[in-house]
């Protein structure tokens, strides 16, 4: 048997990937079939599923209450990316132009948030950002808490959209600094020379040069924050308190609170089909950009 299986290389790739393909039917194809299956089904009297098919949990979808919290979702998704990449951008160029030494560090201490649980840093968040908080503290004994100041910090404070977006956007900006100090990093210097020494300002060879080249870490790290931002209920829970209900929360809600396993399936599904368009996109955008860059 051995010596048929080393005669065959076909067989010896197949005998390979056997455990990961065995790992990907059992953990992720049967369970995403049994997702579908519920999703046209139907909630019983008490809580169990009725296994008839129907579109009347994909139909709820659009009612306004749950279309609202499925457009809230993605808005705060998007929002999310852009003020990761509004902010990562800066410190991610930063750090590539930094010496060798210092750059190792850099990259390093961008590294220690993945040490610390995300549950962690959000209850930390929580004591800066409540009403009595450190912030809060801070900003009184400077007297900042007055006039725009006062409603700054009202726009911020734990349980409000803005808290949400803050906790959300220090759970993801090292997604989106990583791609983008990997791109940076590869720009050569002798292209801004180059650029410098035809007269082009530093302004313009960074708008002709230097965000084309990185037009590949900008995408990258955008998918990266955008796809898990969209599905992130634990923040909304912490942060937001229940002033905030996104499609992550509402999916919890359904198979643990309400019981409505073939609703919670539905919406499962359509946020599984925005992540694919999502990816899809990424991936044309992804080769032109290397068009781009090249």
């Amino acid at each position: 048997m051995l010596r048929a299986i080393r005669e065959r290389p076909g067989l010896q790739g197949l005998l390979l990937i056997s455990p990961t393909m065995f790992w990907l039917i059992v953990f992720l194809l049967i369970p995403l079939a049994l997702i579908v299956v519920i999703s046209f089904g139907a909630r019983g009297t008490y809580g169990n599923v009725e296994y008839t098919f129907q579109l009347a949990n994909y139909a709820r979808l659009f009612d306004g209450q749950y279309a609202g919290i499925l457009w809230d979702s993605i808005w705060i998704a998007l929002l999310t990316t852009i003020v990761c990449l509004l902010a990562g951008y800066p410190l991610a160029y930063y750090v590539a132009r930094a010496r060798p030494y210092r750059r190792s560090l850099l990259v390093f201490l961008i590294l220690v948030p993945f040490w610390t649980d995300y549950l962690s840093r959000s209850y930390a968040l929580m004591i800066i950002l409540r009403g009595e908080g450190v912030l809060s503290t801070a900003m009184s004994a400077l007297g900042l808490l007055q006039g725009p100041g006062r409603w700054f910090f009202e726009q911020i404070q734990l349980y409000t959209p803005g808290a949400v977006l803050i906790a959300m956007v220090y759970e993801f900006i090292p997604f989106m600094i990583l791609p983008l100090y990997a791109s940076l990093e590869k720009v050569d210097p002798a292209l801004l020379e180059a650029a410098a020494d035809l007269g082009a300002r530093s302004w313009r060879a960074f708008w002709r040069v230097t965000l084309p080249l990185s037009l590949s870490g900008i995408i990258a790290g955008s998918i990266l924050v955008f796809i898990p931002a969209l599905g992130m209920f634990i923040v909304q829970d912490l942060m937001g308190g229940a002033k905030t209900m996104l499609v992550g929360n509402l999916i919890r809600n359904q198979f643990l609170t309400a019981r409505d396993w073939p609703f919670g399936a539905a919406m499962s599904i359509v946020l599984l089909m925005l992540t694919l368009t999502v990816t899809l996109v990424y991936t044309r955008i992804f080769g032109f950009g290397e068009e781009l860059a090249i």
